[in-house]
């Protein structure tokens, strides 16, 4: 078939739910907090990279491995489910000892190229063409990329509280979200 517009927006649609970068705000900017400097582009360019990778090899990298797909979304609903419990506790989970950046980890992965992002690729696939799905991960990239460069000014205007109520909000749905990996992908480990 080839391109469609109709597709590919779709697919936008779809992964911008699933990439949720407007409800990862308050992660981002309590990371730029900690650390001091976020490389946007850095970030965006590793995340479009291990998605557009995942899209072509992603099933395949975790056959050879003996993981299966639902495996690999259970296993992202845990990472989930805890980002989750720290935006909504208020609690630090995970601790490094002396991290320079964030771009990489946990931004480009698991924020933006979790296992969530990672398993509806690969549902993605089998119903859309390939090139809809390359398209939407580059648009869905620019918008994360516009978020991360103006996390600072996000952060002025909702202020302290209002990011506040946002990562509660966005925890709550997050946590919704691990729990939905969760269930639709641990049935399948058992039969």
């Amino acid at each position: 078939m080839g391109f469609d517009w109709k597709e590919m927006f779709t697919v936008t649609m779809v992964l911008f739910a699933v990439i949720d970068i407007i409800g990862s705000v308050p992660i981002i900017v309590d990371l730029r907090s900690k650390l001091g400097h976020i490389q946007s582009e850095k970030a965006s360019i590793v995340a479009m990279v291990i998605m557009v990778a995942f899209l072509f090899v992603g099933e395949e990298i975790l056959k050879l491995i003996g993981i299966d797909a639902n495996s690999f979304a259970v296993a992202g609903s845990f990472v989930l489910f805890f980002l989750a419990l720290e935006m909504i506790l208020g609690i630090r989970l995970h601790k490094e000892d002396n991290p320079s950046t964030a771009s990489i980890v946990p931004i480009a992965f698991p924020i933006i190229a979790g296992a969530g992002t990672m398993t509806t690729l690969l549902s993605l696939r089998a119903e859309y063409e390939k090139i809809n799905i390359i398209v939407a991960i580059v648009i869905n990239v620019i918008l994360v990329y516009a978020v991360l460069k103006s996390s600072a000014k996000i952060e002025k205007l909702l202020g302290d509280n209002g990011l506040g109520v946002i990562r509660k909000v966005f925890g709550v749905v997050l946590l919704a979200i691990a729990v939905k990996l969760f269930a639709a992908n641990v049935k399948q480990l058992f039969l």
